[in-house]
C-alpha cells in the first residue's frame, strides 16, 4: 500500500527512525552544534554598499538557525527513540517466535510483525536491514538488505493457505534489475508453486518457504539460549525452595523476585522476567 508523503518534519523523523538509534543521537548533537554556531554568529554593525543582499541572506540564515537549533535535534532524538523502540520490539518478536512450538506462532502475527520478524532474521545473518513498507514507488519491496557493497531486495508474503506464484518472483526479478540489486529473496510462511521454484533456479532470487523460515527461527532460539547468563550469586534472588530463580517460560532467561504494585494482587510477590519490558513473562511464587 502506497504511503502518502507527510511534512518535511515527518519525513526527517521517519528517516532517522530507519537508522540505528545512536546515529540519531549523534545527528541531534551535530545539528545543535552547527546551527547554534550559525545562530550566535556576530552581526556586522554596518552593511557596506552593494552587500545588502548578502547581509539579508545571512540574517535569514541566522533566524532559521535560531529555530532549527532546537527543532532539528528534537526530531532526531524522537527518531532515535522510535529506532530504539523498534529494535526492542524486533528482538521481543523474535524471542516470542523462538519460544513457540509450531507455525501457528508465525501465522498468528500481523503482516507488519511478520515483516519485522523476517528483517530481524536477516540482521542475525549479518545484513544491514532497512524496512521499506512495501507497495508504491519501491515496487512492493518490503526490506532492503546491505552486506558490504551489495544490495538485496526482499518481498514478504505471509500466505498461510495459498502457494506463492511465479508472478511474484518475476516481479521481484524485474525490480532487482531496475534497482541494480545483486540478489533478492521472497519469504513466505507458506509454500511456492513448482513454476516459481523453477524460475528462481535460473535467477539470483532465493525462495524462503515456511519450513526454512522455521529453521531460521529455531537457529535464533539456540542463539537466545546461549545468550542466557546466570545471575551472580550475590545478585540472584533466593527462591523459597533454595533452588535459585526459575527460567522465564517465554524466553528462558532468569527471573527476578518482584512485588505487584497495583491491582487485585497488590503486595503479592511473583517471579518476573529479568529482561522486562522486552519480555513480560511471569510465574507464580511457590508458597511453602
Amino acid at each position: 500500500m502506497a504511503r502518502n508523503k507527510g511534512s518535511i518534519a515527518e519525513e526527517l523523523l521517519d528517516l532517522v527512525a530507519l537508522l540505528p538509534w545512536w546515529v540519531g543521537v549523534a545527528l541531534a548533537l551535530l545539528f545543535f552544534v552547527f546551527l547554534h554556531a550559525v545562530a550566535t554568529s556576530p552581526v556586522a554593525s554596518g552593511v557596506p554598499p552593494g552587500h545588502l543582499a548578502e547581509a539579508t541572506v545571512q540574517a535569514i540564515w541566522r533566524g532559521a538557525a535560531s529555530v532549527g537549533q532546537y527543532v532539528l535535534p528534537l526530531l532526531c532524538f524522537a527518531g532515535a527513540a522510535v529506532s530504539a523502540w523498534r529494535r526492542q520490539a524486533r528482538r521481543a518478536l523474535m524471542a516470542h517466535a523462538a519460544s513457540g512450538t509450531g507455525p501457528q506462532v508465525v501465522d498468528g502475527m500481523t503482516w507488519q510483525e511478520f515483516v519485522m520478524l523476517v528483517g530481524e532474521a536477516f540482521r542475525r545473518q549479518g545484513y544491514a536491514v532497512r524496512e521499506m513498507g512495501g507497495g508504491g514507488a519501491d515496487g512492493g519491496i518490503d526490506l532492503e538488505l546491505r552486506k558490504g557493497s551489495e544490495k538485496f531486495l526482499v518481498q514478504c508474503k505471509q500466505w498461510r493457505a495459498y502457494q506463492v506464484s511465479v508472478q511474484v518472483v518475476r516481479e521481484l526479478y524485474g525490480v532487482m534489475a531496475a534497482k541494480g540489486a545483486a540478489g533478492g529473496f521472497v519469504v513466505t510462511s507458506g509454500r511456492f508453486t513448482e513454476e516459481a521454484m523453477a524460475f528462481a533456479r535460473g535467477s539470483n532470487v532465493k525462495l524462503i518457504d515456511g519450513r526454512e523460515l522455521g529453521t531460521w527461527i529455531a537457529t535464533a532460539k539456540v542463539a537466545l539460549n546461549k545468550q542466557t547468563v546466570r545471575l551472580p550469586a550475590k545478585a540472584a534472588p533466593a527462591a523459597q525452595d533454595g533452588a535459585g530463580p526459575p527460567a522465564c517460560p517465554a524466553c528462558g532467561k532468569p527471573m527476578l523476585r518482584r512485588t505487584a504494585k497495583r491491582g487485585a494482587h497488590a503486595g503479592n510477590e511473583f517471579w518476573g522476567c529479568s529482561t522486562y519490558p522486552a519480555c513480560k513473562g511471569t510465574r507464580q511464587m511457590q508458597r511453602g
